[in-house]
């Protein structure tokens, strides 16, 4: 499996709030954001891991190039306007791309779960892009996801106007077709990642919804203690 981090975010809510390194190097019990992500991608059968920075962070690009790894980690180096531009910009050097899972470096989720997410993608060779899915609404500004009954994404919407019961959770896996309409978004001059996943929708392109019990967003100081309790001992299983 190839994964994408996207790790370029200035992490503007932290800074105002006192925590002044770049985001990816917030630390939840002693790990930091990125490294926790690298570790589950690299149990997780990864081949290849890229990550976007941002072209200010020259303590993370420091960290990153000093950790021994035992599979080599891309770097890219450049600061986007979104994290659709984010997703671009790492995927648009590799052409013969046929499959990816990526995240940005803030999203908290539970390994077990990732593992099971990572496998059902990998089974169902059909679907063109699977999405995690949660009912617990962590995001400010939340993406509401509509299924049917086979869990196949429908719709994708800013307010709940359908009393759906998931949001996103900021996961995806994406298969050729899907990587490749990344290019067109980009170029049409789309600039979320929300109004990407609605063009994957336009474009016919089959998405699977598949649910997470809990994923955290770190946006703010606040967000890195109630991940710890996400993922402490006691909350396990």
């Amino acid at each position: 499996m190839n994964y994408a981090i996207i790790a370029a975010g200035e992490g503007s809510r932290l800074a105002q709030e006192g925590f002044h390194l770049p985001k990816p190097m917030v630390s939840l019990y002693g790990e930091m954001l990125i490294d926790r992500l690298i570790g589950i991608f690299m149990r997780n059968n990864a081949e290849r891991i890229k990550i976007i920075i941002n072209e200010d962070s020259p303590r993370l690009e420091s960290h990153l190039t000093e950790l021994s790894l035992t599979l080599p980690i891309d770097i890219v180096k450049k600061s986007t306007p979104s994290s659709l531009h984010s997703v671009y910009e790492l995927l648009k050097s590799d052409r013969e791309l046929d499959t990816v899972c990526l995240t940005t470096t803030d999203t908290v989720f539970k390994e077990d779960e990732f593992s099971e997410f990572i496998a059902a993608f990998e089974e169902n060779e059909n679907m063109e892009g699977q999405m995690a899915v949660t009912t617990f609404i962590d995001d400010e500004s939340p993406l509401f996801v509509t299924v049917d009954e086979n869990s196949r994404i429908v719709a994708f919407t800013d307010t709940n106007s359908t009393n759906t019961e998931f949001v996103s959770g900021g996961i995806y896996c994406l298969r050729k077709r899907a990587i490749e309409s990344v290019n067109q978004a980009v170029e049409s001059g789309l600039s979320r990642m929300r109004n990407f996943q609605r063009q994957l929708l336009e474009n016919g392109i089959k998405l699977q919804a598949y649910p997470f019990s809990k994923i955290v967003d770190v946006d703010h100081v606040a967000d890195i203690r109630t991940a710890e309790l996400f993922l402490s001992p006691e909350n396990a299983g």
